[in-house]
């Protein structure tokens, strides 16, 4: 059975963009360093430790979910705009795309947002969630599309393993046709330190894993990065204060939905004129 690949953090963009183009996935060890670590958990698990567990199966009975992470921890902006994770949505999903528009040939790239953000706490007696594909929510169709609609991360801030609930995947999935019904005998489970993470795209069949442990909880920070065309999962505008939004740099602002963008997506009427939305925060 394949092992998820795994570079160092250190490695090349072009390392990461050929393990995912092949496998669907790929984990980065050590993406982020120690104090990086620390102060994310610092900041996020207070708040996480305030959570209930879940009522369903799919999100888990045993699980603490938390989102909204921008409002509670500066750090996660530092995660979003690595240059591995960014550097290869730009080039995995910000792709180009040819249209008409009467006789002329247009060519025009979505745009990258922040489509989701949250803290998914497995704990112990949690059972293995159905395999899926995060893209679902777009009802993106495989492999007519072509193209990939979203990047995730998970970052790790406890040790995953085999045991805890690590994250079940299947690599190369991302291939297949949709009517492939995907078998839990074929996946296999992400093993990392706390600190590293795992990269893989909106197409790959995975799932949160079984935690058979009796005292751990496996604790990870998920976040994506998805095609500006589709509407974003979490609800930003509702879900992050404005004066919070205004607190971060442009290029935070514009990831998290304040930016219309090549495609117009998102625009707001200003005197006429079909406006950038960064201009009211302006």
């Amino acid at each position: 059975m394949a092992e998820v690949t795994r570079l160092p953090g250190t490695a090349s963009l072009d390392e990461v963009l050929t393990v995912i183009r092949r496998d669907g996935g790929v984990i980065v060890e050590d993406m982020v360093d120690a104090a990086v670590l620390q102060e994310l958990r610092d900041d996020l698990l207070p708040h996480l430790a305030e959570r209930n567990t879940g009522t369903n199966g799919f999100m888990g009975r045993q699980t603490r979910r938390m989102s909204a992470l921008f409002a509670k921890s500066r750090r996660v902006a530092d995660v979003i705009t690595h240059p591995l994770f960014l550097g290869a949505a730009e080039e995995l999903v910000n792709v180009p795309v040819r249209y008409w528009s009467g006789e002329q040939e247009m060519v025009l790239r979505p745009g990258l947002r922040i489509g989701a953000t949250q803290v998914i706490d497995i704990g112990p007696g949690e059972s293995a969630q159905r395999l899926h594909r995060d893209d679902w929510s777009f009802l993106w169709q495989h492999p007519q599309f072509g193209r990939e609609a979203r990047l995730q991360l998970m970052l790790a801030l406890s040790d995953f393993t085999s045991e805890n609930g690590g994250t079940l995947v299947i690599p190369g999935s991302h291939t297949w046709h949709d009517e492939r019904v995907p078998q839990l005998a074929e996946a296999v489970s992400t093993e990392m330190k706390a600190g590293s993470a795992l990269f893989w795209v909106g197409s790959l069949y995975h799932a949160g894993g079984a935690n058979r442990t009796a005292d751990q909880w496996r604790t990870g920070l998920t976040m994506t990065l998805d095609a500006a065309n589709v509407r974003q999962e979490e609800n930003m505008y509702l879900a992050l204060p404005t004066d919070v939004v205004k607190s971060y740099p442009e290029e935070i602002q514009r990831l998290l939905g304040w930016a219309a963008g090549p495609t117009y997506m998102g625009w707001v009427e200003v005197g006429g004129e079909l406006a950038d939305p960064i201009t009211l925060l302006r």
